[in-house]
C-alpha cells in the first residue's frame, strides 16, 4: 500500500502530504480538495497608519503643563518673597582688620603625682600586653579607681598569677580594685589590689 511520488518515483509511506526527497505534493487520494490561489491567511482587521491623534494629545498635555508652571512662577512676587531682607554686602576684611587681644586664663596646675606613681592608662596598656603574651587575650578599661579586664579567659588558671605579678604596677597607678569580666559582661571575679 505504498504510494509512489509522481515527480521522482520514490516509494512513500501513506500519510505523507509531501515527498520526503523532492518535496513534491502527493495526492491524498480521490477526495482531494482544491485550495484557492489567493492570499491564504492574514487578519480580518484593516491596516492602520501612524497614530496622529495620540501624538496630538501628548503634545497638548505637555503644552498645558508648561503653561501652568510658567504662569505660576511668572506672576507677581508673593508675600514670602517680598518679606526677604536685602542681600548683605561683602566687606573687605583687609581694611577693617580687628586685633583681638588674647584672653588670659589662669592655667590650672595639674595635680602633682605621687613619687614613683604610674599613669593608669600606661598600666592598663602594660596589663593588656602581658595578657597578649600569655595568650589570655583581654582588654583593660579604667573606671575611676577600678580597672575592668574583659577577657574570655577569666576562668583560666593562669589569669590569677598573671594579675598577681602586675599588682604593684596597678597599685602604683592609683588603681585599688580589679574586676575580671567575661565577653558577655558577667563578672567572674573581683579583688582588691
Amino acid at each position: 500500500m505504498n504510494a509512489v511520488c509522481p515527480a521522482c518515483g520514490v516509494a512513500v509511506v501513506p500519510g505523507y502530504v509531501r515527498c520526503p526527497k523532492c518535496h513534491a505534493g502527493l495526492a491524498p487520494g480521490p477526495a482531494r480538495t482544491q485550495r484557492s490561489a489567493g492570499d491564504p491567511g492574514g487578519t480580518a482587521l484593516a491596516r492602520k497608519g501612524f497614530p496622529i491623534s495620540a501624538v496630538i494629545v501628548a503634545l497638548g498635555a505637555a503644552a498645558a503643563i508648561i503653561l501652568v508652571f510658567g504662569v505660576r512662577n511668572g506672576g507677581p512676587p508673593t508675600e514670602a518673597a517680598a518679606a526677604l531682607p536685602e542681600p548683605v554686602q561683602a566687606v573687605d576684611l583687609d581694611r577693617q582688620r580687628r586685633v583681638v587681644p588674647p584672653v588670659a586664663t589662669p592655667a590650672a596646675a595639674p595635680a602633682a603625682p605621687e613619687p614613683g606613681a604610674q599613669d593608669p592608662a600606661a598600666a592598663a596598656t602594660d596589663l593588656e600586653r602581658t595578657l597578649r603574651k600569655q595568650r589570655l587575650w583581654g582588654r583593660a578599661v579604667i573606671a575611676g579607681p577600678r580597672i575592668d579586664v574583659r577577657s574570655g579567659s577569666c576562668a583560666d588558671p593562669a589569669m590569677r598569677p598573671m594579675i598577681e605579678s602586675k599588682q604593684p604596677l596597678l597599685r602604683s597607678a592609683g588603681l585599688t580594685r580589679l574586676r575580671c569580666l567575661e565577653q558577655s559582661g558577667a563578672v567572674v571575679f573581683e579583688r582588691d589590689l
